[in-house]
């Protein structure tokens, strides 16, 4: 390719709105343009480097027996409801109506889709395994896109689905999928941690994902150098160290603390340390108040606490001041267990079980009550583990030192079990002629996000370098001075003896000062 008939509309300066090194080089290199927030156009330099990530995909889903089609983005309101979803997915949803006032959805992802595909098609075990996968724009209408590529609200998606008979066929699937994977981010010169993932919205009781490591990721990983655990943060178990579990128990002892609020305030006013206090966290979960109490130096895990109620992450919000008074008799900040408004659903992380002697809001305004204990002093419905994991903790497999660093999310697996097969009636006929629902996995990769991950790991303070295997081109012949003819000359010679070889190449003839 000539640069002089190449559309690529380079930047010399870094545009203020590019945050990370990869949107920043992407929008330089010409290789992107956003239209609006969270959507881009891919130029044709950006659209090779995806088209090679593409290539690599498709020789990987090839190779384990997946077949490629193509489905349409548009779906129907009606698979979603079948499968709960329509409401659960949330404020993230595309949602539009056609002429007819008939409702659809732009795809955030397929699972209903496929599953409707083969209901009626695969009606015997002798058509399974099946595999099949897409590579498709999706669209999550995100609340802050962010980075460029990192976090839009249209992208492109590789998403494939299995189908089994049972669940060890279905683990045997997920396991392949899971090589092919690490082959693929392998050869795209990835370095990447597989971590346990939550399943959220997608259902199912097995997750991973695979977390390309980088500074600026927004998500983060907890893992032991030790053993071989790996969990994202939100995902990873806490094991919680309790330091006074031994101590004799003390009176109950109410202590005006006037205009004292927050967690630091009250370890400064009544010296002492957060381990100590038992801080309570009001929600209402689809209207329904809640009272968290977890210890005063962790913090929640909103998506621990969302799964054990039942709801979706958007179902659960912060109580304002008005219920907070309702149930706590208080302003906001000292709400605690002891005396709560009957009826009100108390959860306790388990370590506030152990904790003895702690400090916990007097549920009466500038007050709060020293020495409560579990037990003698309040009951609630005890949860294993709602706190966020920290650097430091111990490994739940090994017990030693957890240590926590920053990824982005590049691809996720899931074992989906009967889910929707169970929900959209899609079943086939087994040996004994009996119907039973498939067992399905899903398996994302995220293809346009993975450049950046790529452009975020090889980059320098003079632009990205390519790893050989996603660069849109593998050399360039630069001519100087194009008003020199034997310059032009010899430039296009090895120009066309490079291109005669197989080796893609361009041809800087422009007639530009050298940086341009």
């Amino acid at each position: 390719m000539k640069l002089s008939k190449m559309y690529m509309p380079t930047l010399r300066e870094v545009p203020s709105e590019a945050e990370i090194p990869s949107h920043q080089l992407m929008l330089r290199a010409g290789m992107i343009r956003k239209l609006v927030s969270g959507i881009y156009s891919y130029l044709p330099l950006g659209f090779r480097a995806i088209k090679k990530v593409e290539k690599v995909v498709r020789e990987e889903m090839d190779r384990v027996g997946s077949q490629e089609l193509l489905m349409s983005a548009i779906q129907q309101r009606e698979l979603w409801e079948e499968s709960g979803r329509w409401a659960d997915y949330g404020p993230e949803m595309w949602r539009l109506k056609d002429r007819n006032d008939r409702e659809f959805c732009l795809g955030p992802t397929h699972e209903e889709y496929f599953t409707n595909l083969i209901k009626d098609e695969i009606k015997s075990y002798k058509q399974l395994p099946l595999n099949l996968y897409q590579i498709q724009t999706k669209y999550r209408d995100e609340k802050r896109p962010r980075f460029g590529l990192m976090r839009c609200r249209e992208f492109i998606m590789k998403d494939a689905y299995t189908f089994d008979v049972d669940g060890e066929a279905m683990k045997i699937a997920y396991q392949k999928m899971w090589d092919a994977y690490d082959v693929i981010f392998t050869r795209l010169k990835l370095s990447y941690k597989v971590v346990e993932g939550d399943t959220g919205a997608m259902g199912g009781n097995v997750s991973h994902e695979f977390m390309a490591i980088s500074d600026i990721g927004e998500g983060v990983l907890a893992y032991c150098k030790n053993c071989e655990y790996a969990a994202t943060d939100e995902k990873a178990k806490v094991i919680y160290k309790v330091t006074n579990f031994d101590e004799d128990l003390l009176d109950l002892e109410e202590v005006y603390t006037p205009d004292v609020k927050t967690i630091d305030a009250l370890c400064d006013f009544l010296e002492t340390t957060g381990d100590k206090l038992g801080k309570a966290l009001v929600y209402t979960a689809k209207e329904e108040p809640v009272v968290v109490i977890i210890p005063g130096n962790r913090e929640l895990n909103e998506i621990k606490l969302a799964n054990f109620l039942g709801v979706a992450p958007h179902d659960l919000i912060m109580a304002d001041e008005d219920i907070i008074k309702d149930i706590s008799h208080s302003n906001k900040g000292f709400t605690g267990p002891i005396g709560l408004k009957e009826g009100t659903k108390l959860l306790v992380d388990k370590s506030i079980t152990e904790i003895k002697n702690i400090v916990v809001g007097g549920n009466k305004t500038d007050y709060h009550i020293k020495n409560a204990n579990f037990g003698r002093d309040f009951t609630g419905i005890v949860v294993e583990d709602l706190m966020m994991i920290e650097q430091g903790d111990l490994c739940p497999v090994c017990g030693e030192p957890i240590y926590l660093e920053r990824g982005i999310e590049v691809g996720n697996i899931f074992q989906l079990g009967t889910k929707y097969s169970s929900s959209l009636s899609a079943n086939f006929l087994d040996e004994n002629g009996k119907a039973r629902p498939f067992y399905m996995g899903s398996y994302g990769v995220g293809v346009s996000r993975t450049v950046a991950a790529v452009i975020e790991q090889y980059h320098d303070d003079k632009g990205i370098i390519w790893p050989f295997i996603i660069a849109p081109y593998h050399a360039i012949v630069s001519v100087m001075n194009i008003k020199n003819e034997a310059q032009l000359e010899l430039g296009e010679s090895i120009y066309s003896s490079l291109m005669s070889q197989g080796v893609e190449t361009l041809l800087d003839n422009r007639n530009e000062r050298a940086g341009v």
